[in-house]
């Protein structure tokens, strides 16, 4: 590979618009998006380092030499007791050379050019450093933070280390995740920290370590490693043997010292690339989000709200193609098509429909018919709706309601054992914020033993568990659910009802009363509370099906961003294969 830079710069796109989406759940503040194109192209630059492939080789220089020399250097620290004697490694065998290296490189091993554990000898009353595994980074230079401590206080029970020295975390997952080190600036040139540390003192002034450490964090020695792992599922560790014996290619120590320069200077331009690309993509979702809340803020009771309204839909029409091109944006535009639904804003409203006001009034004499045949139970009475207590203004005709005016939770605590080849719903068998059932599983495959609340077809049935309060799904049959969910009967349109819960008006309540009881679940008095815009009968329906057309064509739109994703994966990993062929 002649040049890199122009490997980076030629496929600009490719490293920069191939991005994984992480997984949603949790809380974390963290991004989440991983940068999969530049992640790649970090990997590149390592593999092509520990390969020759990076810099241009001096053939004046020769590694078999610096090797001679490293020998006699560490013979003559073994006989001055500055190095302790171990056991010397085999030779790198030919049937054990990973790639290719260029003729003047050479294989050989890092328990043959260093000490392998070294041991500090120190006054207790010394000043040193301490470094517990947080403090060590997993970015190329091998950085690190570090605590003072005594000597007396640490030498005992940690793993020492010296200035020069290199680390290698063995256990998972921070083998995995790349943290290694290059001890540097260490208080009294000293210290000790993590047991979790393979560490190496190479010989001095013969070695750079910092070319070391790019092969330790090379995806050979990774992959490879991983492999080798020993030990109990979230507990496993790197053996000693492979840290100190897998096979290492070994330029001369120019070369070692341009290597690391090169890589530095391609990392930091990683690092530009990385900050574009992120400051891109946060500019994108402003922008998203900016011109979606304009079509929720505008106003449809006037004459000029109606034409704001009109003119932010322009807007994103308009620039519908640069607008929705991540699974994030599309996630936006869902939302807002909820949020526009409850807000009357979606579809046009007909004069000539029977105002919510009535459907309220017919809804009220059924459920009290239904209580008088003792088919429900009477609920608390609901406060009444205060002019301050609602967050906008609904159109002519709509009317705000409490949740429980319109529905009623329907609890039939079972013995799940009874029936285990009832089909069974639990939160986790909902897909969130999208209404969808994706499993459908009997009580016994569920394995589920306690009592389980039995439920109908056409009921909703709506996750109470913090934090899977945006699961909520129209039963599609008979059967039994998960006792951390309600089953809800509505008396209007069921579709409705469950994208209004979908929607962040719904949401936010839901918020506030977790945020307020601090519980795990969310009660029946609170979920009663909540305040739900009511459309007439007819637009309810209207309603739901522009929704489901609407989402349709979103979950088209993903399906197709994601291919596009997936293509810009498969072409970075493609180029990083052929870059080093």
């Amino acid at each position: 590979m002649s040049n890199v830079e122009d490997l980076i710069t030629e496929h600009f796109d490719t490293w920069t618009s191939s991005i994984k989406v992480k997984s949603s759940s949790g809380r974390g503040s963290s991004k989440k998006r991983e940068l999969y194109g530049i992640k790649k192209l970090r990997e590149l630059i390592l593999d092509l380092a520990i390969r020759g492939l990076l810099v241009p080789q001096n053939h004046e220089e020769n590694a078999d030499e610096l090797l001679e020399e490293i020998a006699q250097k560490k013979a003559e620290l073994i006989k001055s007791k500055v190095f302790k004697k171990q056991k010397s490694l085999p030779l790198v065998r030919d049937d054990e050379h990973l790639f290719r290296i260029p003729p003047n490189w050479c294989w050989t091993r890092i328990g043959n050019i260093s000490e392998i554990g070294p041991r500090n000898i120190l006054p207790d009353e010394k000043t040193v450093a301490f470094i517990p595994m947080p403090l060590i980074t997993t970015n190329h230079k091998g950085e690190h933070g570090q605590e003072p401590r005594l000597w007396n206080e640490i030498k005992k029970g940690y793993t020492h280390f010296a200035d020069g020295d290199i680390a290698l975390a063995k256990i998972t997952p921070c083998f995995e995740n790349s943290k290694a080190a290059v001890f540097s600036g260490l208080k009294g040139g000293a210290g000790a920290g993590t047991t979790e540390l393979h560490v190496a003192r190479p010989v001095p002034e013969k070695i750079n370590s910092l070319f070391i450490l790019i092969y330790l964090k090379a995806p050979i020695f990774l992959d490879v490693g991983k492999s080798k792992m020993t030990g109990s599922a979230g507990q496993k560790r790197v053996p000693k043997d492979y840290f100190a014996g897998n096979p290492l290619p070994f330029p001369p120590l120019e070369e070692q010292n341009r290597i690391v320069f090169k890589v530095d200077e391609l990392m930091s331009l990683c690092d530009q690339l990385e900050q574009q690309t992120d400051a891109s993509i946060d500019a994108h979702e402003t922008l998203v989000s900016t011109l979606l809340k304009a079509l929720i803020d505008s106003s449809t009771t006037n004459e000029i709200g109606a034409e704001q309204l009109k003119q932010a839909w322009d807007r994103v029409a308009e620039n519908f193609d640069l607008l929705f091109t991540t699974e994030s944006s599309i996630d936006q535009l869902k939302q807002t098509v909820l949020q526009l639904a409850v807000m009357g804003k979606l579809v046009p409203q007909d004069p000539s429909d029977e105002p919510a006001s009535v459907l309220l009034e017919k809804v009220a004499a059924e459920k009290e018919q239904l209580i008088k045949e003792k088919k429900i139970k009477k609920q608390k009475p609901l406060l009444a709706i205060a002019n301050g207590d609602v967050p906008f203004k609904l159109p002519k005709g709509w009317k705000w309601s409490r949740f429980f005016e319109v529905n009623t939770v329907k609890s039939d605590l079972i013995a799940a054992l009874d029936y285990p080849n009832e089909k069974q719903v639990a939160p986790d068998s909902i897909e969130k914020n999208t209404g969808r059932l994706i499993a459908h599983r009997t009580v016994a495959e569920v394995g589920i033993k306690g009592p389980n609340n039995r439920f109908s077809q056409g009921q909703l049935l709506y996750s109470k568990i913090r934090p899977s309060l945006n699961k909520v799904v129209i039963a599609p049959y008979d059967g039994l659910c998960s006792a951390d969910m309600y089953p809800i009967d509505s008396y209007i349109n069921s579709s409705y009802v469950l994208y209004s819960m979908l929607s962040e008006i719904f949401l936010v309540q839901v918020r506030a009363a977790e945020n307020r009881v601090k519980m795990p679940k969310l009660n029946l008095d609170s979920l009663g509370k909540f305040l739900v815009p009511i459309p007439p009968l007819a637009e309810q329906q209207r309603i739901a099906e522009k929704i489901s057309e609407l989402f349709s064509l979103c979950d088209a739109l993903k399906l197709k961003t994601k291919h596009a994703q997936l293509l810009q994966i498969e072409i970075a990993e493609s180029m990083t294969k052929k870059a080093i062929m």
